[in-house]
């Protein structure tokens, strides 16, 4: 009453403090990233999904533009209060380059779009839920984006890397069920978004989900590859080293050297810029668009020259008599030669529904009137013209016209 806090309300407060200290993984100052490794991972999110982009807007014949990430960390209760939804975990494992794995988050509409889209639909939203096929159709889908993403980050980091085919599950986070979700997702772990929009489809955002240890360690390639720490700008190819030629030979004369590649022009794109390859013309907001890694020219290689005797081709006398020799007709070589005759008594069109009900008893009308002479064709040429005969319990043709 007089304003003041008795000595149990003060140690209540001290003590739920404490708590929070304790269990809140998210205040540890251990799991936070540098400002210079949230750079570096945003800087490698950022070139990894532009091309990634680039391979989802091929597959859906869709313009996909996929925006700045945003680095930011969370825990398993903070992602199922935004997710209430059921929603698609992509689990990624890297098997060459990286140790350890992502997880990527896609929304069930955003799936449902994607994957009809990828069936050859307008895009649509089914409201039945989804199934296996829709799961089969999404993991293909990333399995091509994140495939073309790590061929981005083995440029980057001037080293191979390689991944799993992404596995697909529905999770609902508020009832995981059968969902058994990698162990770094028990605690504090990195959370990459992007906002992502599909032609005037989606309009939404995805996220990649990376455990601590592994933003850390992509943050200690990045940083000790030069070319990859500026975002390989301004790195100007290396002037290979001529290949020695042998002495020139006497009588021919050596081909010159070539020359030898030159830094591009200021402002100009270098001839291996895998941007420009690839075709990242557009910078990603938030990002200033740089090459990739700076790549020298392809040099052709040239073998040395050798010593060889030229000489002018000489030719045998042309001798008319000969042509006119064999030029004479000799059909008799090829008289045994055997010839598949076909009689065509007519044709139709049918659609494959029309076929699929076809049975026993079914009538198939023909474009021939009755009456009409069939055609008759020797290896598929159309020759002659006939009529049908019976020729004892045979059916036979007889010739009425010979097409010349």
């Amino acid at each position: 009453m007089d304003g003041m806090l008795s000595q149990d309300e003060i140690n209540a407060l001290l003590s739920g403090m404490s708590s929070n200290d304790s269990s809140g993984s998210a205040t540890d100052s251990g799991d936070r990233l540098t400002p210079e490794e949230e750079d570096a991972l945003g800087e490698v999110s950022n070139i990894s999904m532009g091309t990634a982009a680039t391979t989802l807007s091929t597959l859906l014949n869709q313009k996909v533009n996929i925006t700045t990430p945003k680095v930011s960390y969370m825990d398993w209760n903070e992602l199922a209060s935004e997710y209430e939804k059921p929603c698609v975990l992509m689990h990624i494992s890297y098997i060459e380059g990286l140790d350890g794995n992502n997880v990527l988050v896609l929304k069930e509409d955003d799936v449902k779009i994607i994957t009809d889209l990828m069936m050859g639909g307008p895009g649509n939203i089914s409201e039945e839920p989804l199934s296996e096929l829709h799961l089969s159709a999404i993991g293909e889908a990333m399995n091509q984006m994140m495939g073309s993403a790590s061929t981005s980050m083995s440029s980057l980091l001037s080293r191979k890397i390689d991944i799993t085919p992404p596995t697909a599950d529905l999770v609902d986070m508020t009832d995981e069920g059968n969902y058994i979700k990698p162990d770094f997702l028990d605690g504090t772990f990195v959370k990459v978004s992007f906002s992502m929009q599909i032609g005037d489809l989606i309009d939404s955002e995805i996220m990649q989900l990376y455990p601590l240890s592994f933003a850390k360690e992509l943050y200690q390639m990045f940083a000790s590859d030069p070319s990859a720490a500026a975002g390989g700008a301004n790195v100007t190819p290396s002037e290979p080293e001529p290949t020695p030629a042998p002495a020139p030979a006497a009588s021919p004369t050596p081909a010159p050297a070539p020359a030898a590649a030159t830094a591009p022009a200021p402002g100009q794109p270098m001839a291996g810029d895998m941007s420009q390859q690839m075709g990242y013309g557009q910078p990603m907001m938030g990002y200033p668009q740089q090459p990739m890694m700076g790549y020298p020219p392809q040099q052709m290689y040239m073998p040395p020259q050798q010593n060889v005797n030229v000489q002018q081709a000489a030719f045998t006398p042309f001798n008319p008599d000969l042509v006119a020799i064999t030029g004479k007709e000799n059909i008799n070589l090829i008289m045994d030669v055997p010839l598949e005759v076909t009689v065509e008594l007519g044709r139709t069109h049918k659609s494959i529904s029309d076929i699929l009900e076809f049975a026993p008893g079914t009538i198939v009308e023909l474009n021939k009137i009755a009456g009409e002479p069939i055609d008759v064709l020797v290896n598929g040429k159309y020759v002659a013209k006939g009529e049908v005969v019976v020729i004892e319990e045979s059916f036979g043709v007889r010739i009425t016209e010979v097409i010349k």
